[in-house]
């Protein structure tokens, strides 16, 4: 019987899937957020839960929040190796301090998500520090 062969990919593509992945769980908890009791009057009183009223600078903050992670799908892999271990490792450590900070207090779905998050910004920063070297020719 032959075994089926592991592929070693390239540790940019498993950062940039990791990336990927936190969005997708991102985008997923934020809307059934939606389903839960006073969210939507929050939402129309342009209220943003803890962080208080929807003002420009805290929709800014937010939006730059969000931003981040996205855009590292692709810095992961675009950006010269050591400049992206770095800030995989920055951008992960940090991201994994704010989902923390969201556990708390939240509802157990929410929480169980948010368990996922921080595994898989745990495993960003593990796989950027294990990135392979190679000896200077």
């Amino acid at each position: 019987m032959r075994k089926l062969e592991q592929p070693k990919g390239a540790t940019p593509i498993h950062l940039a899937l990791l990336w990927a992945a936190l969005m997708g769980l991102y985008i997923y908890n934020d809307y059934f957020m939606l389903y839960m009791p006073g969210t939507l009057d929050d939402m129309s009183s342009s209220t943003m839960g803890p962080l208080g009223p929807a003002t420009d600078q805290v929709m800014v903050g937010v939006s730059l929040l969000l931003a981040i992670p996205a855009l590292m799908i692709y810095l992961s892999v675009g950006l010269p190796a050591v400049l992206s271990k770095w800030l995989n490792v920055l951008f992960g450590v940090a991201y994994t301090a704010v989902e923390a900070l969201t556990f708390v207090g939240s509802p157990l779905f929410y929480q169980i998500v948010v368990a996922l998050e921080i595994a898989v910004t745990a495993l960003i920063v593990v796989t950027a520090l294990r990135w392979p070297k190679t000896d200077a020719a």
